[in-house]
C-alpha cells in the first residue's frame, strides 16, 4: 500500500519518536522540580504514543518498520554540544517540537498523503501542541534565573543549528524527502 520510500520515512518518525521518549525518561529520573518533572513524565509517555502510532500505522500499512540508528534529534549534540543545565534542555526541546510539528505539518498537507498516515499525524499533531507549550511556558519561567538574554540567544543559538541540521538531513536524505516536504 505504500512504497519502499515512504515506508523508510515512517519508520523515521517511529525512530525519533522512540529517541525522544527513552531521553525524556531518562531527563525526568533526575529532575527534582515536581511540575517539571510531570510534565517531562507526561511528553516521553506521548513520545512513546507517538511511536506506537507509528508503528500501527506501519502494520495497518502491511509494512514492516524498518530498523534505523540515529534519530534527526541525536544530531543536535554534536552541533550545539551537551547541554549544561535544564533551560537548555528545554531550548532544544522547543526548537525540535517546532521543527517537528512544522514537519508534519508539511507531510499532512500533502494531497498524495495516505490517509492512515493524515490520520496518525492528526493524533500525534495535538500532543505536539502541548509540549511545545509546556515547554515554552517552563523556559519563560526560568528567564529570571538564567537571564531573558541568555535565554533568547540560547533559543537562537539552537534554532540556528537545527536549521543546519534539518539542511543536512534533507540533503543526506534528498532521494527520501524530496518529493516529502511541502513547507507549512
Amino acid at each position: 500500500m505504500i512504497t519502499e520510500n515512504e515506508r523508510w520515512i515512517l519508520s523515521y518518525y517511529r525512530t525519533s519518536e522512540i529517541s525522544g521518549s527513552m531521553f525524556f525518561a531518562r531527563l525526568a529520573k533526575s529532575i527534582r522540580n515536581p511540575d517539571i518533572q510531570r510534565d517531562l513524565t507526561g511528553h516521553f509517555a506521548d513520545e512513546a504514543q507517538h511511536a506506537r502510532y507509528w508503528s500501527d500505522c506501519l502494520q495497518q500499512l502491511d509494512a514492516k518498520p524498518i530498523r534505523l540508528g540515529d534519530a534527526y534529534q541525536d544530531q543536535y549534540f554534536d552541533a550545539v554540544g551537551v547541554p549544561v543545565n535544564l533551560m537548555e534542555v528545554l531550548a532544544i526541546t522547543q526548537v525540535f517540537e517546532s521543527r517537528t510539528i512544522n514537519h508534519y505539518a508539511g507531510h499532512s498537507k500533502r494531497v498524495d498523503a495516505h490517509p492512515l498516515v493524515r490520520e496518525t499525524i492528526g493524533k500525534i499533531m495535538d500532543d505536539e501542541g502541548w509540549h511545545l507549550k509546556w515547554v515554552t511556558t517552563a523556559i519563560k519561567a526560568m528567564e529570571p534565573e538564567y537571564g531573558q538574554d541568555h535565554v533568547r540567544a540560547t533559543l537562537a543559538r539552537y534554532k540556528a543549528a537545527d536549521q543546519e541540521i534539518y539542511e543536512k538531513t534533507l540533503k543526506e536524505y534528498d532521494e527520501r524527502f524530496r518529493e516529502l516536504i511541502v513547507e507549512a
